[in-house]
């Protein structure tokens, strides 16, 4: 079973659904693309690569809100799960995975962000933890904060977003943060998500400036914690050539560790039956 650890579904800005300003809270108003991606072109990508389910992450540019999510689950709930954006009171984690289809939370460390301001102090990491929900982290540029949550929480299941690659960097410069990211690894609650694997490289498949860092990924995590995904709508590459990346052009990656990679792992990680 293949299932992608990461795609994006959203709706146009507009007066009536308008989206944050640019820069607020850390986030960005520019979306990967111009025309929004909703589920049934996303579905249609996943059935022509034989891929059975996608973990949809509400994206930035939409600011904090599920809705595009929740609807796309509730109406594929074989296909779709969410790991959501999460504002406000914490005691709204009480009861966050009575939404159907939430399995958790996705938050980006960026600069002039509440969770960057306050640090490992923030109410979100212990109440996560006592609930146990399940985060996706995106870190960039603030690693070593990433690195002071899961030292201080050591029951919160986190996977680190994109290989703890920097955002919009190629190459070397990208995996900057790989020692630390490799680190990580020693943490068991710790996993990683190899998703838009082409986004960081400057060369062509099999993107020979990024796979090995997948490489030593696997070597730190191994398969139980290092997940496939596409960030389908930012992809330079069909979403095909992806899979089939994965499938054929990384010689250490075969057998069962290949079939727990590309999909069975994240299912138990998040627990989505």
């Amino acid at each position: 079973m293949i299932v992608d650890a990461q795609i994006h579904l959203w709706e146009a800005d507009r007066p009536d659904r308008p989206w944050p300003k640019s820069g607020a809270s850390g986030r960005t108003a520019e979306p990967q693309r111009q025309e929004p991606m909703g589920a049934e072109e996303a579905l249609a990508a996943m059935d022509a690569a034989g891929v059975a389910r996608a973990v949809i992450v509400p994206p930035s540019w939409e600011g904090d809100r599920n809705d595009v999510a929740l609807a796309a689950a509730a109406a594929h709930p074989d296909r779709f799960a969410i790991m959501g954006r999460l504002a406000g009171d914490p005691r709204r984690l009480e009861t966050w995975r009575d939404q159907p289809g939430m399995l958790g939370l996705r938050q980006i460390l960026a600069n002039g962000s509440e969770w960057v301001e306050a640090g490992v102090r923030h109410w979100l990491w212990g109440a996560a933890m006592e609930a146990d929900i399940p985060l996706m982290i995106a870190a960039s540029a603030n690693m070593g904060l990433l690195t002071e949550i899961v030292r201080a929480y050591p029951r919160l299941r986190i996977i680190v977003d994109h290989m703890g690659a920097r955002v919009h960097q190629t190459g070397a410069a990208a995996f900057s943060n790989i020692d630390a990211v490799v680190a990580l690894a020693a943490h068991p609650q710790v996993a990683v998500k190899a998703t838009a694997l082409p986004c960081y490289s400057d060369m062509p498949r099999p993107w020979a400036d990024v796979s090995p860092y997948v490489h030593r990924l696997f070597d730190a995590f191994g398969a139980q914690r290092l997940f496939w995904g596409s960030d389908m709508s930012r992809l330079p590459c069909p979403y095909t050539e992806l899979i089939e990346g994965f499938s054929h052009d990384l010689p250490w990656l075969k057998g069962r560790d290949l079939e727990l990679v590309m999909g069975e792992a994240i299912l138990a990680w998040l627990a989505w039956p």
